[in-house]
């Protein structure tokens, strides 16, 4: 039987998904309904503490679609770090910045099902 995930865990899973960028937008229309290789992606999916963009269980892979704000120092101190947690999960993380999702999409995709 599943956990049942807490009603604010899962309101601000609703919140994000409904307040996606134009990359995650994107990304989402070619990964979603098994539409990439035949892999079910989740978005917006709980993984102990951390809301992963995009999530395939079967390829214990993560995909992370990261805006500017990324750039700052603790930003990306803080990515690695959760890099590294889902790492000891098991959990492989792609990162792509915004820009190449939606200027480079056709090498995103091919990084995400190489």
């Amino acid at each position: 039987m599943k956990s049942r995930l807490p009603e604010e865990v899962l309101d601000f899973v609703r919140l994000l998904r409904t307040h996606q960028t134009d990359a995650e937008n994107l990304l989402w229309l070619l990964l979603r309904n098994r539409g990439m290789g035949g892999f079910k992606f989740r978005r917006q999916y709980p993984v102990s503490h951390f809301i992963l963009d995009f999530y395939c269980n079967e390829a214990r892979l993560a995909v992370e679609v990261d805006g500017g704000e990324h750039n700052e120092e603790d930003a990306a101190a803080k990515d690695q770090r959760r890099t590294e947690v889902l790492g000891k999960m098991g959990i492989r993380v792609i990162r792509f910045w915004n820009h190449e999702v939606l200027l480079s999409t056709e090498a995103v995709l091919e990084k995400i099902f190489l």
